[in-house]
């Protein structure tokens, strides 16, 4: 009777197993990982690389121009093209693979940290822009001053320093330091330039051909790492950075001014949509700037027919991104002022956001075969 058991059980574990959401079928090994690593970095990555490039050459031209002649004109000008790049960036961010990671150029820690470290009210008092601008005394190059610089800087620097734009201004005409605000200005735009050219010439003199050679499976494999890199991205910077660190998910209060844009006071939405659609377009490999689409994280599921409960496992998370996005647009354009009047609906839109990273942090990955290499330190 014992052995019956036994023999019966194991036969309800064997039957289990093929009666899985993904039965017996195509092996993920099997597909052919280079076209996906092609339409990567010929139709999405390289493509969102030049149009950024042109942006922070358009910003460095417009910053040059601002502090030439500083007016309400130039300012209007500047301001538009530091908001031009800044949606820009929302699509190349979440490539921190090649020479950011080789060289440890961390673009995304150089260009976009926030909060930024503004005056003498920063965590850190002693390293701080008005500091720097002070003293004339700063390298940009220092990992230690990633909070002096990039987007959130020249946000506080074109729209935080006062409450009008004359006071604005004053900064760069009146002020006993104005000449040391603009050389500061010119040293951002500068440098977010020169970083982003570097990159984009990494990618196009032969990193490129490296990328889409390395089709192997394993943590070093081009595949491997850049769906950890996606999933980081997701999971850090979009859901935590810009919807659950100022809802308070991960402290005991909200932190409105833990926001992204914080002093144009009504950009963060933008940013956060336009970061959700690159978010979704990479996953189903649709081209930047184009309706068309190559193969993906969405059609590699697809190939192996990966379902989840009976459902579509593609299907799924391109509903949850349906969902965040819906959730979304209920929010203020301005998140601080979204956080402090009603933030039961950023929590609500960081709930829909943590769902799919259930969907890619472990149905994804386990059909791809894929294993999370990054530390998961916020406890979720």
């Amino acid at each position: 009777m014992r052995k019956f058991s036994f023999v019966f059980i194991l036969g309800l574990i064997l039957l289990w197993g093929c009666t899985d959401d993904n039965p017996s079928g195509p092996d993920a090994d099997d597909f052919d990982r280079e076209e996906i690593l092609v339409n990567w970095a010929d139709n999405i990555i390289l493509p969102a690389f030049e149009s950024f490039s042109t942006t922070t050459g358009e910003l460095k031209t417009a910053g040059e121009n601002f502090t030439a002649n500083p007016n309400q004109q130039t300012l209007e000008n500047f301001r538009q093209a530091w908001r031009s790049s800044y949606l820009a960036w929302q699509h190349v961010s979440m490539f921190e693979i090649g020479m950011p990671l080789e060289n440890d150029i961390k673009l995304r820690e150089y260009l976009n940290t926030y909060p930024v470290s503004a005056n003498q009210n920063s965590p850190s008092p002693d390293q701080t822009i008005q500091k720097n601008i002070e003293t004339g005394d700063y390298n940009l190059a220092l990992p230690s001053l990633r909070d002096t610089q990039g987007f959130p800087a020249l946000d506080y620097l074109l729209n935080g320093l006062a409450e009008s734009d004359d006071e604005i201004l004053e900064h760069y005409t009146v002020d006993e330091k104005a000449e040391e605000y603009k050389k500061y200005l010119n040293d951002l735009v500068d440098r977010m330039n020169h970083l982003t050219v570097q990159v984009l010439n990494y990618w196009k003199s032969g990193y490129r051909d490296e990328f889409v050679s390395n089709t192997g499976n394993g943590a070093n494999a081009s595949l491997d790492m850049m769906v950890n890199d996606y999933i980081y991205y997701y999971e850090k910077v979009l859901r935590a950075g810009k919807v659950g660190n100022p809802a308070g998910v991960f402290s005991p209060t909200p932190l409105p001014d833990r926001i992204e844009a914080y002093y144009s006071k009504g950009f963060s939405k933008d940013l956060f949509l336009e970061a959700l659609d690159a978010t979704q377009n990479f996953f189903n490999g649709k081209h930047f700037g184009s309706q068309e689409q190559g193969e993906s994280l969405a059609s590699y599921l697809d190939y192996l027919n990966t379902m989840k409960e009976g459902a579509d496992l593609t299907e799924l998370i391109n509903n949850q991104f349906e969902a965040a996005r819906n959730q979304a647009e209920n929010l203020n354009p301005n998140f601080a002022l979204q956080v402090e009047t009603d933030n039961t609906q950023m929590l609500a839109t960081y709930d829909e956001l943590q769902k799919n990273v259930v969907l890619l942090k472990v149905d994804m990955v386990q059909a791809l075969n894929v294993n999370i290499t990054y530390q998961d330190a916020d406890g979720d």
